[in-house]
């Protein structure tokens, strides 16, 4: 039976009602109304007595992961070695035009529309065909580093002969500060899954610990009896060779000596949809496509290594939004499958969306 703790008022009246059955020597019964000597100090009483209650309860949200505050947690994860996982700037590269043989010097810095910067981490020159793809990284760590190939860019300084419009050609990984929850989860998963020394769990919990990595799952004997493979996401997009990278040798680190193990980047399967809409009056194409375009994004999130984007979905998610009063779905002509075998780590990705 749970404990009920009273609040001042509850408090109060138990404080008066004692009062009152305490007669006086000369055989009267004490006055405590409520605006006498008596309630007064029962009033303050009580609310210092509530006080100690709440302070109690939350001592005891303390004591467990899943109700503690922000730095009662950190330090409920930190029994385990389990951290926050600090905020990771997006990787990738841009398209640079301009004058053949112009130099882009590493540092070369350029803006999003919205405000988000760029900047090179290598130096190269435009190639004969007048354009250079060149490594660069967003400027701050966050996931709003994370843009769609062909994102205009505008250079803060373009150099001699470049010019000052750019487009991103990939950028990716970008990851924002590990929130509570995701934390949460974290501590909660070394709970119910303690350390095995190798088990397929393990695996898993040594790959979420490394920034950047949004999901991991793990394949026992893919390649052959006695390996263990790794196929880690990142936020926006697949991850970069550097993050799988990173993970391999993080896991190199504390995995068994003898386990044979592997870290990949999964395949993607791109699923081109195209769909000429008729839309209800009042509507606007361009709001009704980015509306369409966001549930995509969310559905296509929840797909795995392994899983078929059913054409289905991709037609309820379209009939569903607000505007469309019909359609005509003309790609993907079907489902679009993806395998996970000892050859194959595919992952189906939204590809180019055309809706007219």
């Amino acid at each position: 039976m749970a404990f009920l703790t009273l609040d001042y008022q509850a408090v109060r009246d138990g404080i008066l009602r004692d009062i009152a059955n305490q007669p006086r020597s000369d055989g009267q019964v004490p006055n405590v109304a409520l605006d006498g000597d008596y309630a007064i100090r029962a009033n303050a009483t009580g609310s210092a007595i509530e006080g100690l209650y709440q302070h109690q309860q939350w001592i005891v949200r303390q004591l467990f992961a899943d109700t503690a505050d922000t730095d009662y947690l950190e330090r409920f994860g930190a029994r385990y070695k389990i951290y926050r996982l600090q905020a990771v700037a997006a990787t990738g590269s841009i398209d640079f035009s301009g004058t053949p043989g112009a130099a882009v010097p590493i540092g070369t810095a350029s803006t999003t529309i919205d405000g988000v910067a760029f900047v090179t981490t290598a130096a190269s020159v435009i190639g004969a065909g007048g354009t250079v793809n060149i490594a660069a990284q967003a400027s701050l760590a966050g996931a709003a580093g994370n843009k769609l190939a062909g994102t205009a860019l505008t250079l803060t300084a373009a150099p001699p002969g470049v010019l000052s419009q750019a487009a991103i050609n990939t950028m990716t990984g970008g990851a924002d500060a590990e929130t509570n929850a995701a934390l949460l989860a974290r501590i909660l998963f070394r709970l119910q899954n303690p350390p095995c020394g190798g088990a397929a769990h393990d695996y898993y919990a040594w790959a979420i610990e490394v920034s950047g990595v949004s999901a991991a799952y793990v394949y026992s004997n893919r390649r052959g009896l006695g390996t263990t493979d790794v196929i880690i996401l990142t936020n926006g997009g697949l991850p970069s060779a550097g993050l799988v990278a990173s993970v391999q040798s993080h896991i190199d680190g504390v995995r068994p000596v003898q386990a044979d193990f592997l870290v990949f980047a999964p395949t993607a399967v791109a699923a081109n949809i195209t769909a000429t809409l008729t839309l209800a009056a009042g509507y606007v194409l361009a709001d009704v496509a980015a509306a369409i375009n966001t549930v995509l994004d969310a559905y296509f999130a929840t797909l795995k290594p392994g899983d078929t984007c059913y054409i289905n979905r991709i037609r309820a998610i379209i009939s569903d939004t607000p505007g469309v009063l019909d359609f005509n779905l003309t790609a993907p002509a079907g489902n679009v499958a993806t395998l996970v075998d000892a050859t194959h780590t595919e992952i189906a990705v939204k590809g180019v969306v055309t809706l007219t």
